[in-house]
């Protein structure tokens, strides 16, 4: 069971974010780091796993707070998902 409060965080984030947590754990096996590390390939033009529509530049930093709120509470914001 999340607790209320990340259920909370989790509900007011933007639908942007909430697609990054859905890739980060289906394309990129649940790890920010893997998927970082393509969207900067992809910005630098080198190959990359999957092409993302999204602006790779605010997906970064939607990605950092989406960790650093991760790595705090110990949690997957994705167990908040009830759809």
């Amino acid at each position: 069971m999340v607790e209320p409060a990340h259920q909370t965080y989790y509900e007011a984030l933007s639908e942007e974010a909430k697609m990054l947590l859905v890739l980060r754990d289906e394309l990129y096996m649940g790890s920010w780091d893997k998927m970082v590390d393509d969207l900067k390939n992809r910005l630098k033009g080198r190959p990359y796993i999957f092409k993302l529509v999204n602006r790779i530049e605010e997906d970064l930093e939607r990605i950092e707070t989406l960790r650093s709120y991760e790595q705090k509470h110990k949690i997957n914001l994705r167990d908040c998902d009830n759809g």
